[in-house]
This record gives structure tokens, C-alpha cells and sequence, in this order.
């Protein structure tokens, strides 16, 4: 691998076959790779039984922190289909989407893929294990989720939050 600074490392998306996810992010960690696989908790129902299971929560990508350099070092690991990108160039994930992901994972909430949203009331979670966190607010009928874009991926991830931990973001909030 290149002796590059840390700060030349992006996040990239990579493509992987479906059901994939994990070898070819074991793979990649074997070549000293930094990767984030987020999973979420579905139940499963087969004709024999009902079980959860872990699932990846981006379907078919495996998430790889490393310099544009490298990418054939990347690309040669097994699974590895192609780097996500536009025009024929890899389109890097955005700092800000990374954070929100790991904090998603570390609140322990209960996370959920979701279809990626365009519009829809942006809010800011103000208590709890979220605190902090912007996104789009969506309301099922009997819960509320804070929706995340990954833009590059045009996927989206939904985490439960509080109805009460919400407040709306740019509609003239008072003091």
C-alpha cells in the first residue's frame, strides 16, 4: 500500500454480490483495510421456524476506508465487484454520513434500511442516544424514525427515535 497521510483516506462504497457482504469484508480486513459492514436485527420466518437473524443493512455494498491510490490493492480482493462512482470516476462518501452511521450503531437503537427519501421535514434529535442528529422525520402508524440519506449509495437508514426528542429544523424555532 501507498505511504499516504490518513487525511488522502476516504470512505468509499464498494459493490459486492448479495449475500457477500461479510466474506468480502473479512477479505478486505485481511489486507488491512478499515471497512464498516452496518447490520440490522430482522426476524425471518422459513416454513420450520422464525429466527433473527443479522442482515446487512446496505444490501450488496461493503463500506472501505482507503486512498484512490490503492484502489487496485482494493479492487483485486475477492468479491469486490467495483467501487460506486459517477462518470466513471469513484464518488467518495461524505465524512458527515460515516459519523451518523457509527452513531446510529452505537446508540444501540433499533436501525431498519429504509427507501431513500428526497423530500420530507427535517429535523434534530434533542435527547436521547441520538442527540444531535439531523434527518428526515417519518412517522409510521405507531412510531417515529430518523431517516439518514447515504447519497452516494441513494439508500437510506431508519433509526426509532422518541416523538418527544424531536424538533424541527429551519420552521422559525423559538426560544
Amino acid at each position: 500500500m501507498s505511504e499516504h497521510t490518513l487525511s488522502e483516506q476516504k470512505w468509499y462504497a464498494l459493490t459486492v454480490p448479495y449475500q457477500h457482504e461479510r466474506q468480502t469484508e473479512k477479505a478486505l480486513q485481511s489486507k488491512g483495510l478499515e471497512t464498516l459492514l452496518p447490520v440490522y436485527r430482522s426476524r425471518r420466518q422459513w416454513s420450520d421456524r422464525v429466527k433473527d437473524v443479522e442482515m446487512p443493512l446496505f444490501a450488496g455494498y461493503v463500506l472501505c476506508h482507503f486512498d484512490l491510490d490503492d484502489r487496485i490493492h482494493v479492487m483485486d480482493t475477492p468479491g469486490v465487484a467495483r467501487i460506486v462512482g459517477f462518470g466513471g470516476m469513484p464518488a467518495a462518501l461524505e465524512d458527515s454520513e460515516i459519523a451518523v452511521i457509527q452513531h446510529m450503531l452505537l446508540s444501540k437503537l433499533p436501525l431498519a434500511p429504509w427507501p431513500y427519501l428526497k423530500a420530507g421535514d427535517r429535523v434534530r434529535v434533542e435527547h436521547g442516544p441520538m442527540r444531535g442528529q439531523e434527518g428526515t422525520l417519518v412517522r409510521t402508524k405507531d412510531s417515529v424514525h430518523l431517516v439518514i440519506n447515504i447519497d452516494v449509495l441513494q439508500r437510506s437508514v431508519a433509526v426509532q427515535v422518541d416523538r418527544e426528542a424531536i424538533v424541527p429544523i429551519g420552521c422559525g424555532e423559538s426560544s
